[in-house]
């Protein structure tokens, strides 16, 4: 499989961390916020998720390692082609919560996957930020929404 390899990102969220939470581990919820992915629960502890149009993507099934709402969950991804572990971690911060998404991966096709990650790594970080921003004007726009 080869070395680990990290990426991640963060965004503050307008949003009490309870609810930020809430809203990252409703897990059909996902495709509302990550691009071209859609994940669903299997199991007490297993999700998968499936990035990509049928039938080109990636399933990327995962097992849930910690679980400790509302600040964080740890996940081990198990599939062929995505291996290693994920975290969200969700913090208080004045006017809402900052969210941490972080992955580290092991990458497949050996020493080509190794050699292709310094092209890979900056569309990654700019695929998590995307999707950050988009869970934060969703969460946002959410608790704007509810009543109090």
């Amino acid at each position: 499989m080869g070395r680990a390899v990290y990426v991640g990102a963060a965004v503050e969220v307008a949003a009490p961390p309870e609810q930020v939470f809430a809203l990252i581990t409703d897990w059909p919820r996902q495709r509302e916020w990550i691009p071209l992915t859609g994940t669903r629960q299997v199991g007490p502890d297993t999700i998968e998720a499936y990035t990509g149009v049928r039938p080109l993507g990636v399933l990327d099934p995962m097992t849930i390692d910690r679980w400790e709402p509302p600040r964080l969950v740890l996940m081990r991804h198990t599939g062929r082609v995505v291996r290693g572990r994920g975290a969200f971690r969700v913090r208080p911060c004045a006017g809402g919560s900052r969210v941490i998404w972080a992955e580290e991966l092991l990458l497949p096709f050996g020493a080509a996957g190794r050699a292709g990650w310094p092209l890979v790594r900056p569309l990654a970080k700019a695929l998590f930020r995307h999707s950050l921003r988009r869970l934060a004007a969703l969460a946002t726009r959410e608790a704007t929404t509810s009543p109090a």
